[in-house]
């Protein structure tokens, strides 16, 4: 008879844990609060207009090998559009396209560097400056900051503003300062210097929502379900039957192990619902450490359409990429436009009243394309995730809890657990293999779950041989 266990969180984390332990011969069952799956990477019905959107433009890249074979899992891998460009537009309409081209890596991404009009040359001698210091490894438990690192380097004020704030603080979403350095190289490292691959960015051409009834399937083909909305009140281990008891608001669920795939704040908020255990409170001090960072994203929907580009970075303002979701989105037709825009470490945007910032949002979009000016805004939404990342200041690294629980036959995982990756929907899936590998070893039948990380190619093999990871 199949093993059995529940899992309480239907995130990215969850999902993929339950989906590599179905695919391990467990029978599993997965519990999650609100009526749709997705966590903070999920989508919902706008009210008033039926359209399905994003909670937040979520991208993966090459080098996330265990999103991708999540993905690949339960049949989706298929509904992603890659792009290898990114184009950095400037106010006012001027473009420079960073990619790769046929030279080796690190060197590959050089060319169109050398010649993007963003950059001066004192800033384009700066980033290759920082670039190279990152071809070494870097001190071992190294506490710096990324901002304390840049000011070491030498950076210019253009390869700060319009690279390193923009480019790694957004993706990181938070202040230069507040990022651990090792963090910061791993992102550079990977999208940047490892290999053309590991750099390709990936966009759902679905809504979030629509991947995962894959998993959905994939879990029910292999008899087990996924129970939602059910909120979790506590669970109890009962020693006589070995099995876990999970209270939710639907009545009880059994099972010989559990997997705990919460955000920090709400694995904080079930803790003291939990049995008591030796190692809990040294957890409740892990969870305590971790803060959130805001990221906001704007919705608009144009009479015509404003660019011919599926994405950009947009230099010099609050807003800080532009997805075109009309144009990579199946089922969007027509002539319009469909664009969200991100602001990432968004304290002070999310602040703003919801008109106030939609309106700025239109104002600094028509600095990049001019027909916004003369286009019809048909309709907008405002998305503020307050909650969207966990923050990896340095010394992050000591409050990151592993996949082994306190608990007998318990795991936990999260995109903030012991993953060695910033807070991604990678790191996330990349928990839920850790936790569904750790199931496995504690019943005695390991299994490997974990994805490999994609190798460096070209001279990179040569300069350093740390894990890649981003």
């Amino acid at each position: 008879m199949n093993p059995t266990v529940t899992v309480v969180g239907g995130g990215v984390a969850g999902l993929s844990a339950g989906c590599a332990l179905a695919e391990g011969g467990w029978t599993v069952q997965v519990a999650e609060r609100r009526p749709y799956l997705g966590g903070r990477a999920s989508s919902h019905p706008q009210p008033g207009t039926g359209e399905i959107i994003d909670n937040c433009q979520h991208v993966l890249f090459g080098n996330c090998t265990n999103l991708l074979g999540f993905y690949r899992r339960i049949g989706v891998a298929d509904r992603i559009h890659w792009t290898d460009r990114m184009s950095l537009i400037e106010p006012g309409g001027r473009r420079s396209t960073l990619g790769p081209s046929p030279l080796p890596a690190p060197l590959h991404g050089l060319p169109r560097l050398l010649t993007a009009p963003a950059f001066t040359w004192r800033d384009k001698l700066a980033l290759g400056r920082a670039f190279g210091a990152l071809l070494r490894p870097l001190p071992a438990g190294s506490s710096e900051s990324l901002g304390a690192w840049l000011n070491r380097q030498g950076q210019t004020p253009g390869a700060l503003d319009r690279f390193w704030r923009l480019v790694i603080a957004s993706a990181l979403n938070a202040e230069l300062d507040a990022i651990a350095l090792p963090y910061a190289a791993k992102v550079i490292r990977e999208l940047f210097m490892n290999s053309a691959e590991a750099g390709r960015m990936g966009m759902s051409t679905v809504p979030l929502g629509a991947l995962y009834q894959g998993a959905v399937k994939f879990l029910e083909a292999r008899g087990g379900r996924v129970v939602c909305p059910t909120a979790v009140e506590g669970a109890a281990w009962d020693e006589a039957t070995g099995q876990w008891i999970v209270r939710t608001a639907r009545g009880e669920l059994r099972s010989e192990a559990l997997v705990l795939a919460l955000p920090f704040e709400a694995m904080a908020k079930l803790l003291p619902q939990l049995p008591a255990a030796a190692g809990a409170a040294a957890l409740a001090d892990q969870l305590a450490h971790h803060r959130h960072g805001t990221i906001c994203s704007v919705h608009l929907w144009f009479d015509r359409e404003i660019t011919e580009l599926d994405h950009a970075v947009l230099l010099d303002r609050e807003i800080h990429w532009l997805y075109h979701k009309s144009r990579f989105q199946r089922g969007r037709t027509g002539p319009g436009s469909y664009v969200e825009l991100v602001i990432s470490d968004a304290h002070a945007f999310a602040a703003r009243p919801r008109d106030e910032a939609i309106a700025q949002a239109v104002r600094e979009l028509a600095e990049f394309f001019p027909v916004v000016r003369s286009a019809r805004l048909e309709r907008s939404a405002l998305v503020k995730e307050v909650r969207a990342t966990f923050a990896v200041p340095p010394g992050v690294d000591a409050f990151r809890a592993p996949a082994v629980s306190p608990w007998p036959n318990c795991c936990l995982a999260g995109d903030w657990t012991d993953t060695g990756w910033p807070s991604t929907m990678e790191s996330a899936a990349r928990s839920g293999h850790l936790a569904a590998a750790a199931l496995s070893r504690g019943r005695g039948t390991p299994q490997n779950f974990l994805e490999p990380d994609l190798p460096p190619r070209g001279l990179m093999r040569w300069f350093f041989r740390e894990k890649a990871g981003f």
